[in-house]
């Protein structure tokens, strides 16, 4: 077993989040920017430095946040919820101002993930169903795309840029 390096330790502890921590993700667009979410007891979506070890910025979503995805070509980030809208919510990072709201699964929304291409999500949730969401699209094609609920497999965004 090779032993650990002395650069192997703890170099913060974050402890606002006052319930269950439920996501963490890194930003792709800055390497000492993580954010992070609480379940319904906290409902905050955190963003922390890592190099100074501050949370920079929260922002209250209003229900439970169950999972956070950021995009890779724009500052965005996608955060999943419960109840009450079981929503996908994208906003816009750093001022939080929401983007849209993806709504059509009538149970806690789990897991999203990334197409290999990085411009479709698939969410799974607690409905029993897999939906696919044209979300991160370069905004030449979001402008030619319609509507923003999910109807059947597939849902369509409006120039959302």
């Amino acid at each position: 077993m090779a032993s650990l390096s002395s650069q192997t330790r703890c170099l913060h502890k974050f402890e606002d989040h006052v319930s269950t921590v439920k996501a963490i993700t890194w930003c792709p667009h800055e390497s000492n920017l993580p954010a992070s979410s609480g379940s319904a007891g906290d409902q905050f979506i955190r963003f922390w430095n890592t190099q100074t070890g501050v949370c920079l910025n929260s922002i209250n979503t209003g229900s439970q946040v169950c999972s956070l995805l950021w995009s890779k070509r724009e500052k965005e980030l996608l955060s999943s919820h419960g109840p009450t809208q079981n929503q996908l919510t994208l906003w816009k990072y750093p001022s939080m101002v929401k983007i849209v709201e993806l709504l059509g699964h009538t149970s806690r929304v789990l897991f999203p993930t990334r197409s290999p291409d990085s411009c479709m999500v698939a969410s799974a949730a607690g409905d029993e169903t897999l939906r696919i969401w044209n979300v991160f699209e370069t905004p030449e094609v979001a402008k030619l795309t319609t509507g923003t609920t999910c109807a059947g497999p597939f849902s369509y965004l409006n120039d959302i840029r």
